[in-house]
């Protein structure tokens, strides 16, 4: 059966990216353009991720929880497809407000992209620790490991092939050892020869770039 402890390092991607990527966008100088664009660009590759996080979720779980799970299960999974698509209309205001401050590099659309990150931060975490304490241990015991790999390829499949070894050093930036064995084993082994390897390195190349680094030691 499957085994979704790979989940945990998702979830530790985004609660720890979101708020440093609303620290970091206040960092940025007021129509410093090229700044504001690069950063920009981080904000709507997270927003990327979590909405491939929840599709894949959309697609390979919810319905095969639903088919296979006693019917006391079926509020929980509607629960977590209401939570989803609130949270996606909060991402859809962090990408409005991302591409305005991309074109504009103004104080005004700097501090509303950031309150705007800032304000889905706390229903995004009582989503995650949702799915933890009561999804997983039902994935575990519904899914396959075969089924469960699919939903794993489908956020790999969304990845632009030159962005992939950075996302994959975030996702190992601060994962616990067991949690990391549990995406190993999900992840073809050639994949995960090179990427395991490649991707802190590109990950922390990124960090510096954007500077990251310096919002993350404030």
């Amino acid at each position: 059966m499957a085994d979704s402890r790979d989940m945990y390092v998702v979830h530790s991607l985004f609660r720890r990216e979101f708020p440093a990527a609303a620290a970091l966008v206040r960092t940025v100088p007021a129509d410093d353009a090229p700044a504001a664009a690069r950063v920009a660009d981080h904000v709507l590759l997270l927003t990327g991720a979590l909405h491939t996080h929840h599709s894949g979720e959309d697609e390979h779980v919810w319905p095969k929880l639903r088919q296979r799970g006693p019917d006391e299960i079926a509020p929980l999974v509607e629960t977590m497809e209401t939570q989803h698509e609130s949270l996606h209309a909060a991402l859809a205001d962090v990408e409005d407000r991302a591409t305005v401050w991309r074109r504009t590099a103004s104080v005004a659309d700097r501090e509303a992209l950031a309150a705007a990150v800032e304000a889905l931060i706390a229903p995004m975490s009582a989503h995650l620790d949702a799915e933890e304490a009561h999804v997983l241990p039902l994935i575990d015991k519904y899914l396959t490991d075969e089924e469960w790999a699919e939903a794993g390829k489908h956020g790999m499949a969304s990845a632009q092939k030159s962005q992939l070894p950075m996302i994959f050093g975030m996702l190992l930036h601060d994962a616990r050892p067991e949690h990391t064995e549990s995406l190993k084993a999900v992840v073809p082994a050639p994949v995960w020869f090179v990427l395991s390897r490649l991707g802190p390195v590109a990950y922390g190349r990124y960090v510096r770039r954007l500077g990251l680094d310096r919002v993350s030691a404030a």
